[in-house]
């Protein structure tokens, strides 16, 4: 994907698509969780699935 650093990867990519409300934090209370993940929500399954069926 080309990515440089951690800091470009939030900017362009994961913010983007936490405000469109296409993944969520599993920790939201606390972003700096170490073990913090993001997750996908229905809509973002759902423009997920549609890339991959479109893609087979």
């Amino acid at each position: 994907m080309g990515l440089k650093d951690r800091e470009n990867f939030m900017k362009n990519y994961l913010n983007p698509a936490m405000k469109e409300g296409l993944v969520v934090m599993l920790y939201p209370d606390n972003p700096k969780h170490p073990q913090q993940k993001y997750l996908l929500t229905v809509k973002g399954l759902s423009i997920y699935n549609s890339l991959e069926k479109n893609r087979l």
